[in-house]
């Protein structure tokens, strides 16, 4: 995209996750992706909720990840040229009317240092919104995108994503993820971090071999026994395209392994130059596509298949639909965001065998006890969304064992990510978990007396509420339907309505309340019965 672009329409507001309204079809729904080895622009016009048609595309060959994977800072040139591909993007928007739209940035703008730079500019002067998202959040969308191309019913497979920055591997089936995993091992950073050996072919593909040799699956990859494994990126799309030049022409084409290998083996000889004469490879394309090919090869031995399938769909295409099924689902941005992370939360649980109803009827009161109780712990929407993770996987560290399960929950989940989260949320989710029983908050525990004071207190009303969620789910068999949370003078009261005498449910409140009372400094009362209207 030339610096000539014109400037886009003078808009009142930045664009952004719009609140659904009914629609007629057809519908224009947009995204951008930028990735670490170029930014991808896509708008379509859906035709119903599952088939859309391609109305613009582009993609600019913008490296952002080259300085980052080096120095850990966005160059002010690759800053300076994603702006004018954005204003160029916004006028596109506007002149095709696209009010629903997503743009998000992946690991280059994620580890940068100044990413803070590019975001802020892109709001100020393209009026965009663009979300930093994490590598599982680049998971999900993938897994999104791919399901709307091949039937994952009655099965797992193992989905691999080689972007420039990172590569997303993850275990799923037609409902969602059991696993997910992002390595720093993308294209681009294979490059830069093995540049000082591209003088010897034969010494960068050594060290290529062994670099990508750590990578790993987990155990249930291999006694699930996949179905298949299915690669996404722009690197399999090119490589399936040498193998067999008709493959771009199949909804899902295959590529075998043998094909593979063949393909690194003759790539691996030739020059730079060669690849782009003689392959006709783009030259952004041309330096990278040896090191992906390595990296779907050690997945798909790491999986024991012999084809892999692709079906050249990615994260943009993940985007629209996602767009389009809050728009069909009539979700707001905030319940979208809910959906989104309990999806997330539960395929993260589900990697250590957590009890998934037990852990979403916990978040579930625990909701209810933050929405009813607003006004006390003056909390905000991503405080709720805080509770809600750390109730849904408050147990996960049973996968460890029951004796101090609570403090293995702590070590697991602040060793990991969600999408939305940065890693200091992570550690305060992770904090309010291993709080949902035994001692409260201390200033002695190392994890809690890290935190910075603002965040301490948010553990503590956090945790004091999951404490409470939890106990009301003490048999773990969802007997509690309802649950009001009414304070009155200096107590809190709790009435509950559900199946039986909840006779168990009332002992674990009190026995659970202290760190409440501790908090808020009011004394929690459990009601006979629910309060009649």
């Amino acid at each position: 995209m030339s610096a000539e672009t014109p400037p886009p329409t003078v808009q009142t507001d930045v664009l952004r996750h719009l609140p659904p309204e009914p629609h007629d079809f057809p519908i224009a729904v947009g995204c951008v992706d930028a990735g670490s080895n170029a930014i991808r622009f896509l708008c379509v016009e859906f035709q119903s909720p599952t088939r859309f048609s391609t109305t613009h595309y582009e993609r600019v060959p913008i490296r952002l990840g080259h300085q980052v994977f080096l120095n850990g800072e966005l160059s002010e040139d690759a800053i300076d040229a994603t702006i004018d591909a954005f204003k160029g993007f916004r006028q596109v928007l506007d002149d095709l009317e696209v009010r629903h739209f997503r743009a998000v940035a992946t690991s280059a703008v994620r580890e940068a240092r100044n990413a803070s730079v590019l975001v802020d500019r892109i709001a100020r002067e393209c009026a965009i919104e663009i979300d930093v998202i994490s590598g599982s959040e680049e998971a999900r969308l993938v897994h999104v995108a791919v399901a709307s191309r091949q039937d994952l019913a009655d099965d797992h497979w193992v989905l691999c994503d080689v972007g420039g920055g990172s590569v997303e591997v993850s275990l799923v089936d037609d409902v969602g993820m059991l696993w997910a995993e992002s390595h720093t091992m993308g294209s681009v950073r294979l490059l830069e971090v093995l540049s000082g050996a591209d003088g010897d072919p034969g010494r960068f593909q050594r060290l290529l071999t062994e670099y990508v040799s750590v990578l790993t699956l987990p155990t249930q990859a291999t006694y699930l026994r996949p179905a298949g494994f299915i690669a996404t990126g722009g690197n399999i799309e090119t490589l399936a395209k040498l193998s067999a030049p008709v493959a771009l022409e199949e909804p899902v084409a295959r590529l075998s392994v043998q094909d593979l290998r063949a393909s690194i083996e003759l790539l691996s000889r030739l020059s730079y130059r060669d690849k782009m004469e003689q392959l006709d490879l783009r030259e952004d394309r041309a330096d990278v596509v040896v090191p992906a090919a390595m990296v779907y090869l050690r997945v798909a031995e790491l999986c024991g298949v012999d084809t892999i399938l692709v079906p050249h769909v990615g994260i943009k295409e993940g985007i629209v639909l996602d767009l389009m099924d809050d728009l069909v689902a009539h979700r707001s941005h905030e319940e979208r965001q809910v959906a989104q992370l309990t999806k997330a939360a539960v395929a993260l649980g589900r990697r250590f065998l957590f009890d998934e109803a037990h852990g979403l009827k916990v978040a579930e009161l625990a909701d209810a006890l933050f929405d009813q109780l607003a006004s006390l712990h003056g909390l905000d929407f991503d405080d709720r969304l805080r509770l809600r993770a750390a109730a849904i996987l408050h147990d996960i560290g049973l996968f460890i064992s029951y004796k101090k399960h609570h403090k293995h929950s702590l070590y697991i989940l602040k060793e990991l990510e969600l999408p939305g989260f940065a890693e200091s949320d992570m550690m305060v989710i992770a904090n309010v978990a291993r709080y949902h029983r035994k001692a409260g908050p201390s200033e002695h525990h190392l994890e809690y007396s890290g935190l910075a004071p603002i965040e301490r207190v948010r553990v503590s009303q956090l945790a004091s509420l999951l404490r409470l969620a939890d106990g009301l789910d003490r048999q773990h068999m969802g007997k509690v339907r309802k649950v009001a949370a009414t304070v009155r003078g200096l107590e809190l009261w709790i009435d509950i309505e559900g199946d039986g005498d909840l006779l168990l449910e009332r002992w674990a409140v009190a026995r659970k309340k202290d760190v409440f009372e501790q908090t808020f400094g009011l004394k929690v009362c459990i009601g006979e019965g629910f309060p009649s209207p």
